[in-house]
């Protein structure tokens, strides 16, 4: 029999009431309650909480380890993880491709300014510096720059040209995204038409290639310590290279990450020196409580290799990183004045050595000051490695290496003299940005995505994307019976509105506004609405479609789950913003927002479900987005401290889509401007997109969600898309909207029987 308000509908001319929501209160908490301030603050003081938890807990399982047997099966299990948190490593090349560009004469030296091959397409430019006279057994250096600047820096050269005199090969690579291998068009002022930075772009642009890296399941420490690894083989192709003297520095500012994680990895690697890493920061403080508050597993903000990915949830601590190293030395360096009385990774590093008997090979150096003063004697600032830095470490090499103590030389060259990319280097060899080897990847991936699952039956694909997402979010199952509270309720165009607050986990509160239809004779369904811009954004940018739904005799439920509308830490989604450092504090503790947003999201809906008057075996989810969206005629290539384009929020529609994948009772799904192919994150170097929008790993997944959600699902889904946008921001589809008309057709959609 059909339901008593389906008859109703079915009886009733459908008429679209444009009712005005704007004016009704979209806060469940008055704004003088305590509560209501605490909202914003609600991601950063569970992510804090989840830290403490992590540090206490690697702390105790650290302080356990009393032998050195102990040692090695906590460090092997922990450098593990590290390693998966990275992305997948190609096979090292049998033979690698490198080609001298470019030789420079100098006062008993001499630079090859060189390119070699890491992957197919993706080639590294550097200089190697190399005695004019080979010694019979030659130490190597490789030298991971700062994020300041890439390889012609002058302290770099000096380096270089240093240690090239007393008989030493060095390697000067260009990281990912710097120098001649940056992936942005602004390389000075000139370049754009409004002042920036032309400066630290290579350094602002380390985010987008991150994200799309992370979309594509890999990470930028991952390329950039693939990429040093490779810089190693480079220097054992060196004639009369001692292959046990390879020794690594890595510069103060995001340098001494990607030296340290290498070290790590790569035991070819005899030394390493990496600054600012493993411990101690320039921005450090004494705590009280340093085994809870010590940022073991670095900071959460858009510099990703400074916080790795699941690094808390998986317990590779920075000192545990630097720590795998013994029993081979380790030079322990800081660009500021550093006490080791006051550092607490640095006994944990002293015991680690112990178990080797092996303290002499651990030593630190430092310097001066503080990051806070002005550069100078008592604040020794440097942009890579300074020269009062280089006296600590020569001592330490002479004594470990038998290498001496090199005259400190200096000739700089241009920055022209030392590039590597010549116009027929470029015609020969064809190298190729990062977006266009991630959009040739990711479509492989989709192709043999597609292969392997054209003979699945429907149920099969979605019992597969379950799987796959379920891997990809982390934890996504709702509490089986979240804290409900009810506040005041009003009259409504059309209908019945009603606060709540579910706490869905400790200190985790997701507001609501339900609102029911007048006229009702029995239990009607519902339609959850999920966007960023949340409760208050619907009332007043959608009132048409809540009105829709309302007449149709269909309830809405307006949600903000976690860092949304009631509940968000900042309205920025840029690079700096709040909001990304959340997202990656939370990345750092394992599990992207989305995933958590839909836990939320499914509580909801569950919650719902069992709450009289609401049928909840007829549900829908409208996954919307209120951003405005670039024309591609638009200026969308601008540096990252210029005025943005409009940023994209594709969260509301993955979340519906997600909604209806795990969720049965899910009959009718909306979704806003979401990216939908896997290439669409590849369209070039400029990117915008929330970092919280891009789950890692899921670029191909999400070319298969919609397949499995609308062609599997035993009742039928009914779906009504607005459009698809690009990582650019831009429309894919171009589709006339009416959003109250697929609001109609989706009520009718799930009043079926």
């Amino acid at each position: 029999m059909r339901p008593p308000y389906a008859i109703l509908i079915a009886c009733a001319a459908f008429v679209s009431v444009a009712a005005d929501f704007k004016d009704v209160d979209p806060n469940v908490f008055p704004k003088d309650d305590p509560r209501a301030k605490e909202l914003p603050k609600m991601m950063w003081a569970d992510a804090r909480n989840r830290m403490q938890e992590a540090n206490l807990r690697e702390s105790k399982a650290f302080a356990e380890v009393t032998t050195k047997e102990q040692w090695a099966q906590y460090r092997d299990a922990r450098i593990q993880k590290l390693k998966e948190s990275l992305g997948t490593f190609p096979d090292v090349p049998k033979d690698i491709r490198i080609m001298v560009t470019r030789r420079l004469d100098g006062e008993g030296y001499v630079i090859h300014n060189i390119v070699y091959e890491t992957r197919p397409g993706l080639w590294v430019s550097a200089n190697l510096y190399l005695p004019a006279t080979v010694p019979d057994k030659m130490p190597g250096i490789i030298i991971s720059h700062a994020h300041h600047t890439p390889k012609t820096h002058g302290e770099l050269q000096d380096m270089g040209m240093t240690w090239a005199r007393s008989g030493v090969a060095v390697l000067v690579p260009d990281h990912l995204g710097h120098g001649e291998r940056r992936q942005h068009d602004f390389v000075t002022e000139k370049d754009y038409d409004k002042p920036f930075r032309a400066s630290r772009q290579d350094y602002y642009f380390r985010y987008n290639s991150n994200l799309q890296l992370s979309a594509a399941g890999e990470s930028l420490m991952g390329w950039m310590v693939w990429d040093l690894m490779r810089g190693v083989d480079v220097l054992l192709r060196q004639k009369n290279i001692d292959k046990d003297r390879i020794i690594m520095l890595g510069a103060v500012a995001g340098g001494g990450d990607p030296a340290g994680v290498t070290a790590a990895l790569d035991e070819r690697i005899a030394c390493v020196v990496p600054f600012n890493f493993g411990g101690w920061q320039p921005e450090s403080s004494a705590t009280e409580n340093p085994d809870r508050d010590a940022p073991w597993f670095g900071d959460g903000y858009w510099e990703s290799t400074r916080g790795l990915r699941n690094g808390a949830r998986d317990g590779f601590a920075h000192f545990v990183i630097v720590g795998s190293v013994a029993p081979r030395p380790v030079i322990y360096a800081h660009e500021f004045a550093w006490d080791a009385k006051t550092d607490p990774a640095w006994p944990r590093l002293q015991k680690i050595f112990d178990f080797y008997g092996a303290r002499d090979k651990l030593v630190s150096v430092h310097g001066k000051g503080s990051v806070k003063g002005a550069a100078g004697p008592d604040n020794t600032h440097c942009t890579h490695i300074g020269a009062v830095h280089r006296k600590g470490i020569y001592p330490a090499l002479k004594e470990w290496f038998g290498m001496p103590i090199p005259e400190e030389y200096s000739k700089r060259r241009t920055a022209e003299d030392l590039t590597c990319w010549t116009p027929e280097a470029e015609k020969e060899l064809k190298p190729k940005k990062l977006h266009e080897i991630l959009r040739k990847n990711a479509s492989d991936r989709v192709l043999a995505e597609f292969k392997e699952t054209t003979d699945l039956k429907d149920e099969e694909r979605r019992q597969r994307q379950r799987t796959v997402w379920a891997k990809l979010l982390g934890n996504i199952e709702p509490p089986a019976n979240p804290k409900v509270a009810e506040g005041k309720a009003e009259d409504v165009p059309d209908g019945r509105l009603t606060r709540f607050a579910l706490e869905t986990e400790p200190g985790i509160i997701v507001p609501l506004l339900l609102i029911t239809p007048k006229s009702t004779n029995g239990p009607v369904p519902v339609f959850v609405m999920v966007a960023q811009d949340g409760k208050a954004g619907f009332l007043k940018e959608r009132g048409a479609v809540i009105a829709a739904f309302l007449n149709t005799g269909v309830a809405v439920c307006l949600a903000d789950v976690r860092g949304t509308g009631e509940t968000r830490s900042a309205n920025s989604a840029d690079r700096g913003s709040s909001r990304t450092s959340v997202s990656q504090t939370n990345l750092i503790l394992g599990q992207p927002v989305l995933g958590a947003q839909l836990r939320d999201l499914r509580a909801v809906i569950r919650w719902l479900a069992g709450r009289k008057g609401i049928d909840g075996k007829r549900i829908g989810v409208w996954g919307d987005s209120l951003a405005g969206l670039n024309k591609k005629d638009d200026k969308l290539a601008v540096p990252l401290d210029a005025n943005l384009p409009h940023i994209a929020e594709p969260g509301g529609g993955s979340l519906a889509l997600l909604a209806a994948l795990f969720e049965e009772n899910v009959r009718g799904v909306y979704v806003g401007a979401r990216i939908e192919y896997a290439w669409a994150h590849y369209l070039g170097p400029y990117l915008y997109l929330p970092h919280d929008s891009i789950v890692p790993g899921g670029d191909v997944a999400t070319e298969m969600l919609d397949m499995a959600v609308f062609n599997s699902k035993p009742l039928g889904t009914r779906m009504e898309k607005e459009t698809n946008v690009s990582g650019l921001n831009w429309k894919l589809t171009d589709k006339p909207l009416d959003r109250a008309k697929s609001a109609k057709a989706l009520a009718e959609s799930v009043l079926r029987e």
